[in-house]
């Protein structure tokens, strides 16, 4: 709970949108609970609610100008004398600014001044493709790994008339996030100089190649669009994630670190390195190969009617996992084609027994090459979640990985 020795001190500071009426109410509330309260408005919010509304709420003058006479010191002192900042409402714009480390204005500079021993909590409003977009999420994600109190939007009816996230909360929700917001005590420890570090994913991605001669290859269809989806909601949520991936797979679009596999061999030798290392989770979305093929030197003869290729078994590279790092936790994928349950049922059970996983993701091609990929998650007791999205799939594997975390 929000506590102090005194009256608690909130900063508030407003940004450009429509949804500053809600905040009004906000202001309001906090005032009447004997709350000291300072204000700091940009430009773009001081054109959709005015200087007179905001200061007969609080009683307290409006900052807004980072060079205004007598408060060139306003970005250090009003951060300081806080006991915790509200930005509400919170715009893309300047989302994305905290993130890039951008202070052209008093509201950007005092994010700059801020220390970490406080709550900075941020309620963002915005339209839902503006929320969605990699640029917005990939901002939230560094704003949480470095602290800062992110109280995601509401769903809903938008300003611009259309329905999705991006709605800022309703002010009782926001009264009760703030009154929730946890305060530095004298036997709280030191606030980290550096942001906190946070949980470690590897996600394998794509297919192998498997060299017929000096320039040909084997191959599968695996493009690693659902790893790198998966990848990118991670990140979003705060996770670190290192992106193992074939040379053609598709890429995250959010910052991550990216090693590149081709063969069999080669992922194998990655695995070895990677999987010692502290990582929570491994999530195996990778096609690898059943067969690598025994090469020809040089390039194969292209007159040639046929050609015979000799393939050889390789072994089954996720039932090395758990032997590497016994307690990490394991999702493997299992991709099919066929309409026989108890094919599927059989191969995922195989799953469980013999690589040891903790989750298994079935898909099968008749979904994979249709407009609607559907995967199924089943868990250790055999208890699936059916066709679930791909969005839907990432937001449950989140919140298995969260809760074994917290256990």
């Amino acid at each position: 709970m929000l506590k102090s020795n005194t009256s608690p001190k909130l900063l508030f500071i407003l940004t450009g949108s429509i949804a500053l009426y809600k905040v009004m109410n906000v202001l309001s509330h906090f005032k009447k609970q004997n709350y000291q309260l300072e204000v700091v408005a940009t430009e773009s919010a001081l054109k959709f609610i005015g200087v007179s509304t905001i200061e007969g709420l609080t009683g307290k003058k409006v900052h807004s100008d980072l060079y205004a006479n007598g408060s060139n010191m306003d970005h250090i002192n009003l951060v300081r004398w806080a006991d915790a900042i509200v930005v509400a409402p919170a715009t893309a714009n300047y989302l994305n600014k905290l993130a890039s480390g951008l202070a052209d204005d008093l509201a950007s500079t005092l994010f700059l001044a801020h220390d970490f021993s406080k709550p900075w909590a941020v309620f963002p409003a915005m339209n839902t493709k503006m929320y969605q977009h990699p640029s917005t999420q990939k901002s939230i994600a560094t704003l949480k790994s470095w602290g800062v109190d992110i109280l995601d939007s509401a769903s809903g009816v938008l300003a611009c008339g259309e329905i999705g996230v991006g709605r800022l909360l309703e002010p009782d929700q926001m009264i009760t996030a703030i009154e929730n917001l946890k305060m530095p005590t004298v036997t709280s420890k030191p606030a980290p100089t550096t942001p906190a570090k946070a949980k470690k994913i590897l996600i394998s991605a794509g297919g192998t190649q498997e060299a017929i001669d000096d320039v040909r290859v084997i191959s599968n269809k695996s493009t690693g669009k659902t790893a790198a989806a998966l990848a990118d909601q991670f990140i979003a949520n705060g996770f670190t994630v290192t992106y193992l991936a074939a040379e053609n797979a598709k890429l995250p679009t959010f910052e991550c670190e990216v090693v590149k596999f081709t063969d069999f061999q080669s992922l194998e030798n990655k695995l070895r390195d990677l999987l010692p290392k502290d990582y929570s989770t491994f999530i195996h979305a990778a096609a690898v190969s059943d067969y690598s093929v025994v090469p020809s030197e040089g390039k194969i003869n292209s007159d040639s009617e046929e050609v015979t290729l000799k393939l050889k078994r390789n072994p089954k590279l996720i039932e090395l996992v758990k032997k590497l790092n016994p307690s990490i936790k394991l999702v493997g994928f299992k991709l099919t084609s066929t309409t026989d349950e108890k094919l599927v049922n059989d191969k995922v059970t195989k799953l469980f027994e013999q690589a040891k996983c903790d989750l298994v993701v079935h898909n099968d091609w008749s979904t994979v090459k249709s407009d609607k990929h559907l995967f199924n998650l089943i868990n250790k007791n055999q208890t699936t979640n059916k066709n679930l999205t791909l969005d839907d799939l990432s937001q449950e594997l989140i919140g298995y990985v969260t809760q074994t975390e917290s256990l």
